[in-house]
Parts: structure tokens; sequence; C-alpha cells
């Protein structure tokens, strides 16, 4: 049986369409129902996922997205990449909070690094919030180079240029990561 949302998206889909776009092209699946999230981190294989819960929600949205898909151009990266909107996919936003994240204030946008269905590292909004898309990466390497084993990068460092079209660098050593 097919699912069935029971709310109703906040934004317009043709308005978040680029911001999942980016994502999609450097290798992030997405949580589009309650399922999927449960396919993606209901797992005990010692492997590592990395969740961006994606927002239009102004600057701190805007260095999320660019500091995730930089720090995927790293040598090592987590097993599996993924994201859900917030304000779009609620259902699975809900069962994201709800499963994986109860112990954690819901936050839009958030970085969240899994192991065995387990929270191993977050970023909060508050961590993101006036911090660059380089400062974002930085942290986010340093996490992936202590608690990830895949080879890096997710595309190609010419993918990544036809991607983002040189809009993003990397030139930070911020590391406050959460554990």
């Amino acid at each position: 049986m097919a699912f069935v949302p029971t709310q109703t998206p906040t934004y317009n889909p043709v308005a978040v369409k680029p911001m999942r776009e980016e994502l999609i092209a450097v290798g992030c699946k997405e949580f589009l129902i309650p399922d999927d999230v449960d396919q993606g981190l209901d797992r005990k294989d010692n492997s590592t996922q990395l969740v961006l819960i994606n927002s239009v929600c102004g600057c701190s949205a805007g260095t999320a997205r660019p500091g995730v898909m930089l720090a995927l151009q790293n040598e090592i990266i987590p097993d599996e990449l993924y994201t859900v909107f917030a304000g779009m996919e609620k259902d699975a936003v809900d069962q994201y909070r709800r499963q994986y994240m109860a112990n954690y204030m819901p936050s839009s946008p958030s970085i969240g690094l899994f192991k065995n269905g387990k929270p191993i590292a977050m970023l909060h909004r508050s961590d993101i919030e006036g911090n660059t898309a380089e400062q974002i990466a930085a942290i986010l390497v340093e996490a992936f180079e202590r608690l990830c084993s895949r080879k890096g990068p997710s595309v190609s460092t010419e993918a990544f240029e036809k991607i983002t079209q040189g809009k993003y660098g990397c030139s930070s050593n911020l590391t406050n990561f959460r554990e």
C-alpha cells in the first residue's frame, strides 16, 4: 500500500527544488517517507550515515548545504548520505526526530552522523548559525576523519565544480562537532 502523507508541505515544491538537487547531485538520498528513514538508519552494521535536515530557513540553511557538500569532497566520508526536507516531508522528519533524535531538541537545519541507529555527532542550527560553509565543512571533516572510513569524495572534483559552479571552497580549521 502506498504511503499517504498526513501533513501538507509548507513550501512550494518548485521553490525548494534547487536546494534538493544540490544535495542529490553530491550523492545524498532523500528520506521522503517514514519508511525511508527506518531503511536508512535502523541498522546494526557499524556503517556510518550522515543526515542533513534541509531547510529554507535563512543563513544557516544557506551555509549548512554548502558545508555538507564541501565536506563530502574529503578523502574520508560517511558510508551513506541522506537528506530530509523540513517543512516538506513532514512525516519523514517526524519519524527521524522521534525515532532517532529523541534526546535532541528539534533543529532545522541540522546535521547528524549515525552509527548502528544512534547519533554519534550532531550539529544543531545554533552550531551552524554564524559559521561559513567552509567552517561547517571543517567541523564535519574532523568528525568524518575520526568516525568514518569510506573513501571519498562523494563525487569527483570535476563533478563538484560543475554542480557548484565554483561557488564553494574550503579553508578553515574550526572543529567543534558535538559528540
